[in-house]
């Protein structure tokens, strides 16, 4: 029994180094653990980059002008197309008239002799409607009107030529370049100050920055460059086909939307500050339907900044630090894509009201007609398909259009970007 007893003695001590030990080491750990997310805790927030991209710093505005115009070009060419098929659709609902008086052609025919081609006349071979007018078949008012975005094509190829396809490029040129020159820098430049005080300020609205930068920005291009978009709406709405003479152009079309104006007010004995006041009213009219251009184009570009952003950060995030001109490229085109076409299948109704307070030529009208009052006059004439005439070309055009200027934008900044580094 006494032999055992220093045995008996070391296990002990043996075990009570060991239990003390562990007592110490796990001590340690915790006092470990608990200082490191002290730190964490009491550290600010790492500051991300709403872009995800390193060329969207160190980059002054005209650099961000110079790429957002190159994008804006390369959209307005390839999408213009489906900006036609959509005009003409929503004109047509809105009643503008595409077949020529039946009159109106004789009279020519009389004039120009019985031989004579009328190209804004000429029926397929394959239409059942059509009849002669001297010796050419032409088509009967209803095989002007407009099925679809394919029939659009299809009857303004045949009947008034290809290029016309691409009526209103000289205008889409004329108002994107400064538009998109103003809005994606403006974006730029709104959504870091905005994130950097929401981030010292209040994190928890640091996910509305996109909307609310978007926004801003869009209000401030549409303003700006609002009388080019009148005149490109109102020369893809109407044909203005005469023989032998070119459409008239953005400035020939904004002088066409201020004669109405010009020889009402002509017929009045004006004093000299009647004349300020009836100048000022004219040119007013240049800014017709701008509340319903901001009605659509605000909540659009919300919808899309708010859908854009988290996909292309996602997209960016899964590449990491391996992001090259491709990877940017790709990322900016898909979320574009699908965020430039939810916002614009949700904003159709009031692009419908827009296009019809641009092509209404009755001044009178035209100064007394709201967003609101013309979207309850779509809704009583046609209901919710007339609230959403010409979906399918504006989502057409759109998505792409949207992958196409943010991609071609952010690529050309991340060179910029890699050009000033290098």
């Amino acid at each position: 029994m006494f032999l055992q007893s220093p045995r008996i003695s070391l296990s002990l001590s043996l075990s009570l180094s060991i239990s003390l030990s562990l007592t110490v080491s796990l001590d340690f750990s915790l006092s470990q653990m608990f200082t490191e997310e002290k730190e964490a805790s009491s550290s600010p927030p790492p500051q991300q980059n709403q872009s995800n991209t390193p060329s969207d710093a160190n980059l002054g505005f005209a650099e961000r002008s110079f790429s957002a115009a190159g994008a804006a070009f390369l959209s307005a060419i390839i999408v213009n197309p489906l900006d036609v098929a959509k005009t003409r659709l929503q004109a047509q609902a809105a009643g503008v008239p595409y077949s020529p008086p039946w009159h109106h052609a004789r009279s020519r025919m009389v004039s120009l002799g019985p031989n004579t081609v009328f190209t804004d006349l000429r029926c397929s071979p394959s239409c059942t409607h059509s009849g002669i007018l001297g010796t050419e078949p032409v088509c009967r008012p209803e095989c002007f009107q407009y099925k679809g975005t394919l029939d659009v094509f299809y009857k303004i190829i045949r009947q008034e030529g290809f290029s016309r396809l691409w009526r209103g490029t000289n205008a889409s040129l004329a108002l994107a370049v400064p538009t998109v020159g103003i809005y994606l820098p403006c974006y730029d430049i709104f959504r870091n100050w905005i994130e950097e005080f929401t981030i010292q300020n209040a994190p928890n609205l640091t996910p509305y920055v996109p909307l609310v930068a978007g926004s801003v920005a869009r209000s401030l291009a549409c303003i700006t460059c609002y009388p080019i978009e009148l005149a490109r709406t109102r020369m893809q709405a109407f044909k203005d086909i005469q023989i032998g003479m070119k459409p008239p152009g953005v400035w020939k079309t904004l002088l066409g939307v201020l004669s109405p104006v010009g020889s009402t007010n002509s017929l009045q004995n004006c004093v000299a500050i009647d004349l300020i006041v009836e100048t000022v009213q004219s040119y007013r009219i240049l800014w017709t339907g701008i509340g319903a251009q901001l009605a659509r184009d605000v909540p659009f570009s919300a919808i899309c900044w708010s859908t854009l952003e988290p996909i292309r950060r996602r997209i960016l995030g899964l590449v990491g630090e391996d992001t090259n001109a491709s990877s940017v490229l790709g990322a900016n085109f898909s979320a574009g894509f699908v965020a430039g076409t939810l916002a614009s299948a949700a904003t159709c109704p009031l692009d419908v009201a827009r296009t019809r307070r641009q092509i209404e030529k009755d001044p009178a009208r035209v100064l007394r007609m709201t967003t609101r009052l013309t979207l309850m006059e779509v809704w009583r004439d046609a209901g919710i398909k007339g609230l959403f005439t010409g979906i399918a070309p504006r989502v057409g055009r759109t998505g792409p259009s949207v992958g196409i200027v943010v991609s071609f934008y952010e690529v050309m900044k991340y060179i910029l970007h890699h050009r000033h580094t290098t």
